[in-house]
Parts: C-alpha cells; sequence; structure tokens
C-alpha cells in the first residue's frame, strides 16, 4: 500500500470530522467515510479499508455514545442486550468481510434504505414520542434480533448501520428519534469494538490513518451529538430523512453505474 500524502490525510480527516457528525445525529457516517478511504488510499486491500474505517468510526462513536447516555440516560435493560447481540453479530460478519463482494450488498441496501426513507416520510407522527410496541420477553427478542442481524451487517460491511439501528428502535420496536439515537450510538460501538478485534487479529488496520480520522471523527461525534440532544426528536427525524435520501441517491448510482 503506498503512503498517503498530508493533503490527502487531511482530506481524509475532513471527511471524518463530517462523517462523526453525521453517525452521532442518525448514522450512517461510514458512506462517507468508506468512499473517501477508497479514493484516499487506493492500493489498500478492502479488508484494510474497511479494518481502518472501524477504528476511525469508534473514537467518534466512543465520544457520542458518551454523550446521549449523560444526557438522555437510556435504559440498560434495552440497550445492555442490544450491544451484546450487536457484538456478537458484528464480531461474526467481520470475520467474513474478506470473503463477501460488496456488489452483493448494494442493492440490498438501496432497497433497504428507498423502503426505510418512504416509511419514515410518509409516517410524519412516527417517532416524535416513544410509545413502545413491545413489553417483557418480546422486547427483549426484538431488541436482541435487531442487534444480531444488523451488527452482523456492520461487521460485514457496515456503511449505513446507525440509520438501521435507529429506524429498527423506531419502526419495530417504538422508541422516540432521540431515544433510539442515543441506544444506537451505544449498540454501534459495540459492533465497532467487535470488528476491530477481528481486524486487529489480521493485521489489517492502517493505524497512522485510523488514528488522524479517529481524531477527527471525535469532534465530528460530540458536535453532532450535543446538536441532536439541543434541538430535540423533529431535528433528528428531518435530518435522518435528508441523509437516508442522499445514501439512497449514492448508493443507487454505484447500483446503476452512474459513478463509476
Amino acid at each position: 500500500m503506498d503512503d498517503p500524502s498530508a493533503t490527502v490525510l487531511a482530506l481524509l480527516g475532513l471527511a471524518a470530522l463530517s462523517a462523526g457528525f453525521v453517525d452521532a445525529v442518525v448514522g450512517g457516517g461510514g458512506l462517507i467515510q468508506l468512499p473517501a478511504l477508497l479514493l484516499g488510499i487506493p492500493t489498500a486491500a478492502p479488508v484494510e479499508i474497511l479494518a481502518t474505517n472501524k477504528v476511525a468510526s469508534i473514537c467518534g462513536t466512543s465520544v457520542s455514545a458518551s454523550t446521549y447516555y449523560r444526557r438522555i440516560r437510556p435504559d440498560p435493560r434495552t440497550f445492555g442486550p442490544l450491544m451484546a447481540l450487536a457484538f456478537l453479530g458484528s464480531a461474526a460478519g467481520a470475520a467474513v468481510a474478506s470473503h463477501v463482494p460488496r456488489d452483493v450488498f448494494e442493492p440490498i441496501v438501496l432497497v433497504v434504505l428507498v423502503v426505510v426513507g418512504g416509511y419514515v416520510l410518509l409516517r410524519p407522527d412516527i417517532g416524535e414520542q416513544t410509545a413502545l410496541r413491545f413489553r417483557g420477553r418480546r422486547h427483549l427478542a426484538a431488541a436482541m434480533a435487531t442487534g444480531l442481524v444488523i451488527g452482523f451487517y456492520d461487521g460485514a460491511l457496515g456503511p449505513g448501520t446507525g440509520s438501521f439501528l435507529v429506524f429498527a428502535l423506531v419502526g419495530l420496536m417504538g422508541y422516540s428519534f432521540l431515544e433510539a439515537s442515543a441506544k444506537a450510538r451505544l449498540a454501534n460501538w459495540a459492533t465497532n469494538l467487535a470488528a476491530i478485534l477481528v481486524f486487529a487479529s489480521q493485521g489489517a488496520i492502517v493505524w497512522y490513518v485510523a488514528l488522524v480520522m479517529g481524531a477527527c471523527n471525535i469532534v465530528g461525534g460530540y458536535v453532532g451529538a450535543r446538536t441532536a440532544v439541543h434541538h430535540g426528536t423533529r431535528f433528528v427525524r428531518v435530518f435522518f430523512i435528508v441523509v437516508v435520501s442522499a445514501f439512497i441517491v449514492r448508493i443507487g448510482g454505484e447500483v446503476l453505474g452512474l459513478w463509476s
């Protein structure tokens, strides 16, 4: 792999700053960071790109998750099992990441994003307030299934994971957007950690790039989390729709070959 220049590192840092902000509010920062890494270090192997992205992401996620936890105080009876199964799912996904081609995932992700975005757009009342759809064991089972499935996806590929977590917690379980964002950040931290442990054992992380991007991601994550908490659920909902729409355009263009 060729070493990136100082200019390329600076641009990667800027991408990580933006990704940290987006990730902290509604998730999906990987859809900014991953393309930036692919352009910035084109000679790196795909698994190196994924691994480096995870290290940068966990830096910002650590800050945003702690900010949400202090200010929102999410219920550990939900986010505990969610994090645990997300961790296991992500570790399994990371273990097979180097064997799964990207083009298998992109059409699936595109369809899911269209459904998610359309559902939220057509249901203006969804996520305004917490109105849980399940209780007791059913609630626990829904949280664990969400963590396991989305965790696996995050370990194997990752872009849009935070947005999928937010939507699952809002659409499936009945949380408000703000509470869902808080729990999603905690779960996303667990998925990042699991993937990093697997990738580190494979020697796949480009550490000096990851740490530069991680420092910038921390700033973006801190600002994004405080902005979301300050402006509340309505802001997060609008931001969610805007971000998902942008992802649909970007991934749709790749699937149709418009950006190649």
